[in-house]
């Protein structure tokens, strides 16, 4: 809810509910002798993504402003602390704290990113779709601690785990049908109790590796918050938050303290949730909204720790419910001091890292983005830096394996290129997952099968160079069931090396192992046959920078319309 010239968006009590709290005092001296509300402050973050340092180029600014890095975030974090009550504050977060990360925390498996929001006072975070990125057995050693498997120590020190609590109510071991985490937690302020539930967005399967998610099922956001907010209220608790890693986004002409023209799934999701259940901490999305929905205080605060929801909430003495909830996002900026506990953390990793970070591996002759051209009025188009990876990866596996042709998925770019010299931790940071090259065969009706599944998925594909075709928005789109019903790709346009491609035959494809395995709901790819395991993608991308240097942004010229390209 946005309302012009108020700091806050705020949710009130309804009148029913003012009725509930009692006889309304009718003397001031009456008023005077009500116990005065508890008031409570939950500072909230989402998806940091492991951004210890400030984050480089548009991932690095917000309301116009350049913002985050966590020696400025445990500041900002400790002046709100002060401005509210230190006692009273809690600090909370709804997950992607870890994965998809720079590579001064990748290289120590997140460790470090562990560290400095714990010691920056993280006290509850739900667990989101990347701290699966290395399975269950990781994330519960993230939380308990102990020596990294493989790696061991890598920094030459014990890892004592997270000094906050991880919540997820709708992760279930398949096995047992028990909770992988603890589903709640409840805390105390001056008398009255909290309850945190932590939610993970049941689409994880979807967009996490088959192995990150082996032997663990993902139920609805919202039945599974009801059925532990009833656990919550049997125990006393009528102050409920919901840590959801799951969100929406608002209409571009809303600012970070706005909601307008909501859209997501946030919205089915709050709407569908009870009416004890008062807040609801987003993230997913790295958007910023600060919304009323179905009569609760929404909130995201976008992404990369630029932002801090400051939350506000008075609960009644008596009862233990919330009277009033309000929210403002607030911007990290880098204009106060950093935590110098912070940067010792940030120098030891650094150190401990050398100079592998700071090895340049190519050039570029212009910033390369990550950004989506838009296609006939949405952003389902090619990107700069996305063809690039495609042409990368269709280089590292065009003589090894005869790939004619390579594909990427848009969530496995993560960050811009700056003009100038790259280093291998500015391109690790574009590609953090290490994902494996897979190449395998596909018929030319298999290729546009998976073509027509990106209107279907919401999501495109970012071809090689050798591939093009054309898109028909009057083209009817397929179902979940049967993508290839669709008619999106105009049929004899597509085409590779210039070739037209024959429904018949078999084609050399080269994507990443996420893709192969069905990710992203491109399942059309998991028919492919022949598979063949190559390096890793990463690996692909340093290469094929260094060979091709000084490297400039390639033309979108690869999916094209019925405008552009009438039909003969």
């Amino acid at each position: 809810m946005s309302i012009p010239g108020m700091r806050r968006a705020a949710v009130g009590l309804t009148a029913l509910a003012v009725a509930a709290l009692g006889a309304v005092a009718t003397t001031p001296e009456q008023a005077d002798a009500r116990p005065k509300p508890v008031d409570v402050t939950l500072l909230a973050l989402n998806d940091f993504h492991g951004n210890l340092e400030p984050p480089s180029g548009s991932s690095g600014t917000i309301a116009g402003q350049t913002a985050g890095g966590v020696e400025y975030l445990a500041t900002h974090l400790a002046e709100l602390r002060t401005a509210a009550k230190k006692k009273n504050t809690i600090t909370v977060a709804a997950g992607d704290l870890i994965g998809a990360s720079p590579l001064l925390s990748a290289a120590f498996h997140d460790e470090p990113t562990i560290e400095a929001l714990s010691m920056a006072g993280l006290d509850y975070a739900s667990v989101g779709n990347h701290e699966f990125d290395e399975g269950a057995a990781e994330l519960l050693r993230i939380q308990n601690g102990g020596c990294h498997p493989v790696d061991g120590c890598a920094d030459g020190t014990p890892y004592r785990g997270a000094g906050f609590k991880y919540l997820s109510a709708n992760a279930f071991k398949t096995a047992t049908g028990k909770p992988l985490m603890a589903p709640y937690a409840i805390h105390k302020v001056q008398g009255v109790k909290v309850g945190f539930i932590g939610m993970t967005l049941e689409g994880t399967p979807q967009i996490v590796s088959q192995q990150g998610v082996a032997g663990l099922t993902f139920t609805d956001e919202a039945e599974t918050a009801n059925r532990y907010a009833r656990e919550l209220r049997h125990k006393g608790v009528q102050a409920i938050v919901v840590l959801l890693h799951e969100g929406g986004a608002q209409a571009s002409t809303g600012g970070i303290n706005d909601c307008v023209g909501m859209t997501g799934p946030i919205v089915d999701i709050a709407n569908r949730m009870d009416p004890s259940i008062d807040v609801v901490v987003s993230g997913h999305t790295h958007q910023a909204y600060n919304c009323n929905i179905n009569g609760k205080l929404v909130t995201s605060a976008s992404s990369f720790g630029r932002l801090v929801t400051d939350i506000d909430l008075k609960i009644d003495r008596h009862s233990g419910d919330v009277v009033s909830a309000a929210a403002n996002n607030v911007v990290v900026t880098r204009d106060v001091a950093k935590d110098p506990k912070q940067t010792a953390l940030i120098d030891r990793y650094k150190t401990v890292l050398g100079p592998v970070a700071d090895r340049q591996v190519g050039e570029t002759t212009e910033a390369i983005t990550k950004t989506q051209e838009t296609l006939f009025g949405t952003t389902l188009g090619e990107s700069p830096l996305g063809n690039l990876i495609a042409d990368a990866q269709l280089a590292a596996t065009d003589d090894e394996q005869n790939a004619v042709a390579a594909f990427m998925n848009p969530g496995g770019v993560r960050a811009d290129l700056n003009a100038g010299p790259v280093t291998y931790e500015e391109a690790f940071t574009v590609q953090p997952f290490a994902n494996n090259l897979v190449t395998l065969d596909l018929t030319g009706a298999q290729l546009y099968c998976v073509l027509e599944q990106q209107f279907v998925t919401g999501r495109t594909l970012y071809p090689s160079s050798t591939v093009g075709y054309v898109v028909d928005p009057a083209g009817t789109t397929g179902t979940a069931a049967d993508p290839c019903s669709g008619t999106r790709v105009v049929r004899g346009s597509l085409t590779i090396g210039g070739t037209a491609v024959d429904t018949a035959a078999t084609y050399r494809v080269t994507v990443n192992n996420f893709l192969a395995g069905g990710g992203d709901g491109f399942s059309a790819l998991t028919g492919g046959t022949n598979q063949v395991t190559g390096q890793i993608d990463l690996d692909a991308f340093v290469a094929y920078l260094t060979a091709q240097s000084p490297v400039s942004a390639p033309t979108l010229d690869r999916i094209r319309t019925t405008a552009e390209v009438p039909a003969a």
